[in-house]
């Protein structure tokens, strides 16, 4: 008996709970009736509920139902005489009649309310606001700012303006708030993101730049230094955003995180000398060993990468800072580093191997242990020894699941069974991954998924995927000459097969590898030629307008190459870089 009286409960509760869903379901989908009869009942059980008046009230409206909106606002007046705001509805509910004479009246008694008690302005200017009552809203936040200033209105009033398109006065009126006080920053920035993008041409982004940089010469504060460096990060202007987070730090020399950030955020964004300038600057600043071993880390790794470096002169530095700081616990990251360059600069992977194995045994952290395997399945991979690699990659899927890294080696499980010419089973383990949690695994996952569905011929015959596998695989392995091999045979033997698009763009990628610029050009121009229909038009596009810009030094071709993105795809990734590169090329002030 109890049960059944516990279900019935149960069962009228959660058909209760149920009800204000529906009523608004209703009310979203203009099915203003239905929505009446559930809003009704739950206006008149919870009359404190101002969603619930406002949705019955718009409802009568819409149905142009006036006598009883009249009737529900004039009720919820006696009910709540204090709630002031509700003679702008009664305003509002005539105006809908077309007798605005009627209605300003209500509004300007409204705001008559407001002159007894300015705190009465929040209530009285957000129905306004959602009224679409602008002109009115701003007018009652003047005055109650004017009556007491210390009242903080000025989000509000930005609102407003962002909803007026007065872009400007927007601007102004959240940068106001940093005039009250500086903590207001984080809130400022969070507001204001909503309209800057990525394009630094974009007006937006110029207007609050002007702004910014007008506030920060007329009161200096570190809050418009921090907005600055925000709004250069967000464009990519990372060297700027250094400026200013340098001069943060002159002032403030106990704090180094920014800088950091910005050279890491360099970092992967491959702007390298600004990842330069952050590091080094952060090894002349700090004596925080943590922050130092962390910054040669990076500078080391650019060296790596910067081809006028002799790899001898690398091999020492790592020796040196190994001999400062100790092969222990707190350079696991640059073991790691030097185990990649041991086995991909110098072709030394037994060297690296027996590296890691030692750094296997410092690590701490279940993290750390994982990260290591990793590695060392990389260069398994390297040396061709797949099977043992898979295993590692297997282990560290285990022992660490559902983590970021698991999801990582579980991407390189598919990678490893795609260069081994197992696409089936890659497939299983990218289609996973498809929803990973890393966009950049997610994104990886599905890059080689499409290309390998893509490629597999239905009659089965799969070899010049088998060859383009091949061909990265090699790559991999820094055997460029014997990859371009590869992919030739494709362009030889299989014209006209879907990968032909893959293997111009591959080949044109190892050409530049090689330095030999001449051939990578003609890769993509032979691309243009054939492929113009292909999803990778607009990478051919910029990677040979790239090419003739930093490589072949002609700026004349390089910029009818970014105008062909800009003005050809506009929904191409690399329309902001384009834009950028060449308003760059034109002598822009950018």
């Amino acid at each position: 008996m109890y049960k059944i009286i516990f279900i019935l409960i149960f069962i009228s509760t959660s058909v209760f709970a149920q009800k204000p869903e529906l009523a608004y379901s209703y009310y979203r989908n203009g099915e203003y009736e239905k929505a009446i009869t559930l809003y009704k009942p739950l206006h008149e059980k919870n009359k404190v509920r101002r969603d619930y008046f406002k949705n019955l009230l718009t409802c009568y409206q819409q149905l142009d139902n006036f006598d009883l909106s009249e009737k529900l606002i004039q009720q919820q007046l006696k009910d709540f005489p204090n709630q002031k705001y509700l003679k702008i509805e009664l305003g509002y509910n005539f105006q809908l009649q077309d007798q605005i004479t009627k209605a300003n009246e209500y509004y300007d008694e409204t705001l008559n309310e407001i002159k007894k008690n300015p705190n009465y302005v929040y209530a009285i200017g957000q129905a306004f606001s959602k009224n679409h009552l602008l002109d009115y809203a701003l007018k009652s936040y003047q005055i109650a700012k004017d009556l007491n200033p210390k009242l903080v209105t000025e989000i509000q009033v930005a609102q407003i303006y962002g909803e007026k398109g007065e872009l400007e006065k927007m601007f102004n009126s959240y940068l106001d708030l940093i005039e009250i006080n500086e903590k207001y920053q984080p809130t400022v920035q969070r507001y204001i993101g909503k309209f800057i993008t990525t394009d630094s041409q974009n007006d937006s982004n110029k207007l609050l730049k002007k702004l910014l940089l007008i506030r920060s010469q007329n009161n200096p504060q570190d809050a418009y230094n921090i907005l600055l460096s925000w709004l250069y990060v967000q464009q990519n202007d990372y060297d700027k955003a250094l400026i200013q987070e340098k001069s943060l730090f002159a002032r403030n020399q106990l704090n180094t995180l920014k800088i950091e950030e910005i050279g890491k955020i360099s970092f992967k964004d491959q702007d390298y000398k600004t990842a330069k300038k952050s590091f080094q600057f952060l090894l002349e600043n700090t004596s925080d060993n943590s922050i130092k071993i962390d910054a040669e880390n990076y500078l080391i790794q650019i060296d790596i990468m910067d081809s006028n470096i002799d790899n001898s002169k690398i091999e020492q530095q790592f020796q040196e800072l190994f001999k400062i700081y100790g092969l222990n616990n707190s350079t696991i990251k640059l073991q790691l580093t030097y185990a990649d360059f041991l086995t991909y600069e110098m072709d030394l992977p037994q060297k690296a191997i027996s590296l890691l194995e030692n750094t296997q045994s410092l690590s701490a952290s279940s993290l750390q242990k994982g990260e290591i395997k990793i590695k060392q399945a990389d260069i398994l991979v390297y040396t061709g020894k797949f099977n043992q690699a898979l295993v590692l990659y297997s282990q560290v899927q285990i022992q660490l699941k559902n983590s970021t890294l698991a999801q990582t080696a579980r991407f390189k499980v598919a990678q490893t069974s795609y260069f081994k010419g197992d696409f089936n089973w890659a497939k299983v383990q990218l289609r996973v991954l498809k929803s990973s949690s890393s966009q950049l695994i997610a994104n990886d996952a599905l890059a080689l998924n499409l290309l390998i569905s893509n490629n597999i011929d239905k009659d089965s015959v799969q070899k010049p995927l088998q060859l383009y596998a091949k061909a990265e695989l090699l790559s991999y392995q820094n055997k460029n000459q014997q990859a371009i091999d590869s992919l030739d045979i494709i362009l030889i033997s299989f014209k006209g097969h879907p990968i032909e698009d893959n293997t111009l763009l591959k080949q044109a990628e190892l050409f530049k590898k090689e330095k030999n610029y001449t051939a990578a050009e003609n890769n993509y121009l032979k691309f243009i030629e054939l492929h113009k229909e292909s999803v990778l038009i607009d990478d051919a596009y910029f990677y040979l307008a790239k090419l003739y810009q930093n490589e072949l030094q002609d700026n004349q071709k390089a910029k009818k190459m970014y105008e062909k993105i800009i003005f050809e795809y506009p929904s191409s990734i690399y329309l902001v870089d384009a834009r950028r590169e060449y308003r760059n090329l034109r002598g822009d002030d950018i």
